[in-house]
């Protein structure tokens, strides 16, 4: 399984598995504006059994981007750098 991300917008990015989208990856935006918190959702709702590895859940938090990046086994250089995480 191969995953990389293709960037929509600032701050927001389709994960695709092999080509295609199954999740979101998206800065977590507060009252004060953007975070450097980052958050990566499935868009479907799948049994824990059909969760693509290494989903556990429907979503999950990261400290930075590249933490969910790492995650997702996507290569800093695979993506356009984006600042504050």
């Amino acid at each position: 399984m191969t995953y990389t991300v293709e960037q929509l917008a600032p701050g927001s990015y389709d994960v695709l598995l092999d080509g295609v989208v199954i999740a979101a990856l998206v800065r977590v935006v507060s009252r004060t504006g953007p975070s450097n918190t980052w958050q990566v959702e499935l868009l479907n709702e799948l049994p824990a059994t059909e969760r693509p590895v290494p989903f556990t859940s429907q979503w999950r938090t990261f400290e930075s981007r590249p933490a969910a990046l790492e995650w997702l086994s996507v290569e800093e250089a695979d993506t356009e750098a984006e600042p504050n995480g």
